[in-house]
């Protein structure tokens, strides 16, 4: 939650990020992973490897995508889409690894960053979170869009 005792300019990603993280393992599958998401009630969350290491995130937008063109061996991305925004039946997901349909390469950042440049962050890599990783490169938190504009409006 955003600690409003800092003048806004001077947040940083550590008093803005969420902590509570969904991880989702680099083997578990996309049905797997889509049934983790919906009861965690998040749109996304990162991808760590064996080391817990951030190696990807996996969003509702990547879910569209795969809508979108579907695997070779899996199903019609049709049986399981109802709306461009509504996975219907998980069950017809396919079963493939999560690292195949995850972006690569998330932005990161570290807790230290200040809220101007993570929306700086946000508006040039056109996305909508941003996951704070610790020295080591394991997610320690996200700073979503969301915070962002919580933290303004608590500032006015």
């Amino acid at each position: 939650m955003v600690a409003t005792q800092k003048p806004l300019l001077y947040l940083k990603a550590v008093d803005l990020m969420s902590r509570g993280l969904v991880l989702i393992p680099r083997e578990m599958s996309l049905r797997a992973a889509a049934r983790l998401l919906s009861r965690a009630q998040v749109s996304g969350a990162p991808v760590v490897d064996a080391e817990g290491k951030c190696i990807g995130v996996i969003s509702a937008t990547d879910f569209l995508s795969w809508a979108e063109r579907g695997t070779p061996s899996g199903p019609n991305p049709q049986a399981c889409i109802c709306s461009p925004w509504q996975i219907v039946d998980e069950e017809k997901l396919p079963e493939c690894k999560i690292e195949d349909f995850m972006t690569r390469d998330p932005v990161t950042t570290n807790s230290s960053v200040r809220i101007v440049e993570l929306a700086r962050m946000m508006i040039d890599a056109h996305i909508h979170r941003i996951i704070v990783v610790d020295e080591r490169n394991r997610p320690v938190g996200v700073v979503s869009s969301t915070d962002i504009l919580a933290a303004v409006a608590n500032a006015a």
